[in-house]
């Protein structure tokens, strides 16, 4: 695989606002939140949106490094692939209820809020791009599939730059869609215990600066599979998983063995824990730490697999000379029906800076993306 340099990024979460925040949260397990993002400035009605927001907020901090990108290879040359479920459904459901009070939505809405494809297009706009746009929506591993996109973008030499990420904001659809299939849990979740009572939703956006070159971490390899075995469910010996961590692993020319750290899926619902202590046994063995860190931040649907990523980019990173790894934060009880998995106790560190981390996103309806980023030589 040619070089995939993530360069630069940018995030927004429960962890924090910035690189530094973000990191920081991450080993000692706090959760100061963020403060507000900017206004979007647009006059267009349908980029109006908290998403929108997200990304921008996102977007801040790398603007120079994007804009001296942009300056280097013309706006013909970067593009932009996104990833989000929500997009601007907050705001459309804000805007129904005059609408059926009224009879007419308010002055200046716009159905355009609603649109996928809205975060992508709003930052080729906000940038003044010209490459490729486009925005991937395959639930839960959307934004780890939007980084593979920027990838083979590279490789096909259809661009020179991409930004990449994804965005999800907060909105009662998702809320009551999740609790319809009675999979929230109004505790903080709980991941892999036996105690497990389902997910936390949460909102957030990253942002990479991918390219070929530069200092930064590197996506060594990814993989993908769509088993397909339910709308909803997943394949409960966990084979699309599996499948996908093999495909990033094969990618990448790596064993597993040299998986430092693993990043979970880990959402706490009986189902996807099952299924995956299932895979990462099989591809991974027992031994290699792992931890969810949803209960830190939720689950952001959409920008859950690039969010995740972010985590194991800024874990490679000069600022984690001594492998300092997020702790799995949960009650301790362990469920004795899924295979024990070495998850990362409060303090833990390798002692040395990581190597290679690993990350995993799966999607309903069977979709599913690992990924495996390695630290700069």
């Amino acid at each position: 695989m040619s070089d995939c340099v993530l360069n630069e990024l940018g995030l927004v979460c429960a962890l924090g606002g910035s690189k530094g925040e973000a990191l920081a949260s991450l080993i000692d397990g706090s959760m100061p939140g963020f403060s507000e993002p900017p206004a979007v400035k647009s006059s267009e009605p349908q980029f109006q949106s908290r998403n929108n927001r997200l990304l921008l907020a996102a977007l801040s901090q790398i603007r120079g490094p994007v804009d001296a990108a942009i300056r280097r290879f013309g706006r013909g040359r970067v593009a932009i692939v996104l990833a989000t479920s929500t997009s601007g459904i907050g705001e459309v459901e804000e805007a129904f209820p005059k609408r059926g009070a009224d009879g007419a939505f308010a002055a200046g809405f716009h159905y355009g809020l609603m649109e996928i494809a809205s975060p992508s297009e709003f930052l080729s706009r906000e940038l003044d791009l010209r490459g490729p746009a486009y925005t991937i929506s395959t639930a839960c591993s959307s934004s780890a599939k939007a980084l593979l996109s920027a990838r083979r973008l590279l490789e096909l030499g259809l661009c020179d730059a991409v930004l990449a990420g994804g965005a999800d904001s907060l909105c009662r659809s998702t809320q009551a869609g999740f609790s319809s299939l009675e999979a929230v849990s109004a505790e903080r979740c709980n991941p892999f215990s036996k105690n497990r009572k389902g997910i936390n939703i949460g909102e957030g956006a990253a942002l990479f600066l991918v390219t070929r070159e530069g200092p930064g971490p590197r996506l060594l390899g990814g993989g993908e599979s769509s088993d397909a075995h339910h709308i909803s469910a997943p394949q409960p010996e966990g084979l699309g998983a599996a499948a996908s961590m093999r495909g990033a692993l094969a990618a990448s020319g790596l064993r597993g063995d040299q998986i430092d750290y693993l990043n979970l899926h880990g959402t706490a619902t009986a189902l996807n824990d099952s299924m995956e202590a299932a895979a990462v046994a099989a591809v991974l063995g027992g031994s290699v730490p792992c931890s969810s860190t949803k209960p830190l931040t939720g689950h952001t649907l959409g920008a859950a697999g690039a969010l995740e990523a972010a985590f194991c980019w800024l874990l490679l990173s000069a600022e984690n000379p001594e492998g300092r790894l997020p702790a799995h934060v949960w009650d301790g009880a362990e469920d004795e029906k899924i295979p024990r998995l070495a998850l990362v106790a409060k303090g833990a560190r390798l002692g040395r800076p990581l190597k290679n981390a690993m990350t995993n996103s799966f999607g309903f309806g069977g979709s599913n993306a690992s990924l495996i980023l390695g630290r700069s030589a």
